[in-house]
């Protein structure tokens, strides 16, 4: 394992790496994560048989494995959002939402243009919520870091019904891990009707 300590010899300064075309394993490293967000984006809207999926899933079940005999570091490299780094040129490469060498990742491109800074991110499949439109989690998400929350701890989330005005909802909602709350949120949705939906699907349908 990597514990960091090694991180100017292995890797390549983060802004540089930022700034210009990324060269060897960094190049290689965003080049397997764009792979496999173009596998996930297919997955999640593929009628494959059972056999090719079978024979895709030992595949990276191998894959897997193999990255497991290979060193790891403890301490990430860069950041995961601009509000721990504090400058929005820093090093995201690993960044759940803005990393190119994360597959979760959509990614948001960043541009610093004076005091504003624009993202530009085009969501595939794999965020979809209603029918041929972005998961609204996803969306807060790309706005939002409020509260830090714990990874590899179980977590709680609760919801509720604050209250009904036609078709509108209001709703509430809070994550906790243990006694510790990480998270609320509220959120107004909008029931639709089957017929409404069923449209909103041949629309898309026909716009793909």
């Amino acid at each position: 394992m990597d514990d960091g300590s090694q991180n100017d010899a292995k890797y390549p300064d983060w802004v540089t790496v930022l700034r210009r075309d990324a060269t060897g394993a960094w190049a290689e490293r965003r080049r397997l994560g764009q792979a496999m967000r173009t596998v996930i984006d297919r997955l999640v809207t593929t009628d494959a048989p059972e056999e090719e999926l079978q024979r895709a899933a030992e595949a990276l079940e191998r894959y897997a494995e193999r990255l497991a005999q290979h060193p790891h570091r403890l301490v990430p490299a860069g950041f995961a959002e601009t509000a721990n780094a504090g400058d929005v040129n820093a090093f995201f490469d690993y960044s759940p939402l803005i990393g190119a060498s994360n597959p979760i990742a959509p990614p948001v491109v960043l541009h610093v243009e004076g005091d504003v800074v624009r993202g530009i991110v085009t969501f595939g499949a794999a965020y979809e919520g209603p029918p041929g439109h972005v998961h609204g989690g996803l969306i807060a998400a790309t706005f939002d870091y409020r509260n830090p929350t714990p990874l590899y701890r179980e977590l709680t989330l609760e919801g509720r019904v604050v209250r009904v005005e036609g078709r509108k909802i209001m709703t509430e909602g809070r994550m906790v891990a243990g006694d510790t709350l990480t998270a609320e949120a509220e959120a107004t949705f909008i029931s639709v009707d089957f017929a409404k939906m069923h449209a909103l699907v041949r629309a898309t349908r026909r716009h793909e």
